[in-house]
């Protein structure tokens, strides 16, 4: 990963930048789904965690080899989004960056379906699974996330994201459809 590209929300009157950041990232979402990319990975350089200030911010930061990021730039992945976006060209990342995992983190909300299926799998009442799944539904997360659309299922789910410790040495690896690992880095800076 010798390269990076920043795309940045531009302030919008009608829509909040979390709409807009769900929206970008949907749609990239979509078109690494699309390539069948596992070698470009995300960041969120601008994003703030804490209960009451979970935002990705307003800058997605695309990782990945001059080629590949030129690759997926030339296809039309950002129909509708060009008038909400200043695109930024590939650039080398820079030679004293750290390194971080970027990754998703699911967390029990507590929602009907997983009570559900907890109980089934459990084989206990309904009524009993939601009473387990209370007290880790009640703690408060404090990550940044983004609202998407699955490729595979159509559904929209918060999709939390942690910035792992920064590290010196960058770790090879795949990367999912979202741009995120659990063993692989992307450069910091």
């Amino acid at each position: 990963m010798d390269h990076y590209l920043d795309i940045r929300l531009r302030p919008d009157p009608d829509f909040p930048a979390s709409i807009l950041m769900g929206a970008l990232y949907s749609k990239l979402h979509r078109a690494l789904h699309d390539l069948s990319a596992n070698d470009i990975g995300v960041s969120f350089p601008d994003h703030k965690t804490g209960v009451r200030a979970r935002t990705p911010g307003d800058r997605l930061r695309l990782h990945g080899e001059q080629a590949r990021l030129e690759q997926l730039m030339a296809i039309s992945w950002l129909t509708g989004m060009r008038d909400h976006v200043t695109l930024e060209a590939a650039q080398r990342v820079p030679a004293e960056a750290q390194h971080r995992i970027v990754r998703r983190r699911q967390f029990n909300t507590g929602s009907p379906s997983r009570s559900k299926r907890y109980a089934k799998r459990h084989g206990i009442e309904i009524e009993e699974a939601q009473r387990l799944m209370e007290t880790p539904a009640a703690r408060q997360i404090a990550l940044p996330f983004v609202q998407v659309s699955s490729r595979s299922s159509g559904q929209r789910f918060a999709l939390f994201i942690e910035h792992g410790q920064a590290q010196s040495e960058s770790v090879a690896g795949r990367f999912n459809h979202y741009g995120l690992s659990n063993e692989a880095t992307v450069p910091w800076f």
